[in-house]
């Protein structure tokens, strides 16, 4: 994406990338990330799935839940096909099953549910945790900046993946995996939202709440060992994925992912996250394991 380009492009861009198009029966297609580099962002193939769930289920039927397995890392530049199957359709329920392939090959199975929206039994004990407002925080692209200065001499690759402007802002209070160099708990706290005012569609709202809830998960199992990908020291990858929706939420309002890894060993880092409204509401609950692997020094 070019440097000039103003948030309502950033986020305008995201709402194509996250819009699939009909491919024939249960069928769709995923657009590439303009400019995309290497892998496909886990989250990207995740909302697109869930979109094309999402188009596909009964109407008044709303997705309550995603569970989803990485089978391959995705490769940018290739469209990504998604076809759907109709597990099941119920008065209150239905399931919806999705193969992500690129080329022929599957690189993630999904499947969703959904249900009708209806009252039932409430209790909501996950307290928010205190952390300061957004506006009280930098930036992620300031932090990001701040991170390139202190590391000195990077690839011009590896700056300008850093650098890009995102369609997401996000604002952390204390250090994620990539900024910390120091062995500390594994807990952290962003607040994210859409760069600019998203569509009113709830369904959109909740394809970019799923794209963004796969950012800084796997790193907080990285946070005990005062290790970084950004600094070379570690690799990983995505294993599976799942996402709970609690109550509707707007993306471009600010929402805090509250993260934590209750462990970690066998090559693998399991970890969890909480998502919350600025009124302290739990809106959904993540959680996902991961490769995490010490890299090799030759």
């Amino acid at each position: 994406m070019s440097d000039s380009k103003t948030p309502e492009q950033l986020v305008a861009g995201l709402v194509r990338l996250l819009t699939v198009a009909p491919a024939g029966e249960n069928a769709y297609t995923g657009n590439q990330q303009p400019g995309g580099i290497g892998r496909v962002f886990g989250g990207q193939v995740i909302a697109q799935a869930l979109q094309s769930a999402q188009a596909t289920a009964p109407e008044g039927m709303e997705a309550h839940s995603l569970h989803a397995y990485f089978l391959r890392g995705g490769r940018e530049g290739v469209d990504i096909d998604y076809s759907v199957a109709a597990d099941f359709d119920g008065r209150s329920f239905a399931n919806r099953r999705v193969v992500a392939r690129q080329e022929g090959t599957p690189i993630l199975n999904l499947t969703a549910s959904f249900q009708k929206p209806e009252e039932g039994l409430e209790h909501d004990d996950s307290p928010m945790p205190e952390v300061p407002d957004p506006e009280d925080l930098p930036s992620d692209m300031e932090m990001r900046k701040k991170f390139l200065e202190e590391m000195g001499e990077v690839s011009e690759v590896q700056r300008k993946l850093m650098t890009r402007p995102r369609p997401i802002e996000m604002r952390t209070s204390g250090k994620l995996h990539w900024m910390n160099a120091d062995k500390k708990p594994p807990r952290a706290h962003s607040w994210f939202k859409a760069a600019a005012p998203l569509p009113d569609d709830p369904a959109l709202h909740r394809a970019v709440i799923a794209y963004a809830s796969d950012f800084t998960l796997l790193g907080t199992s990285a946070l005990p060992h005062g290790l970084s990908w950004a600094r070379g020291e570690l690799k990983g990858a995505s294993l599976d994925h799942a996402l709970w929706f609690h109550r509707p939420a707007r993306a471009d309002e600010w929402l805090l992912y509250a993260t934590d890894s209750p462990w970690s060993g066998a090559g693998r880092g399991f970890n969890r996250g909480r998502i919350f409204n600025r009124a302290g509401e739990l809106v959904a609950s993540v959680a996902q394991e991961g490769v995490v692997r010490k890299a090799r020094r030759d």
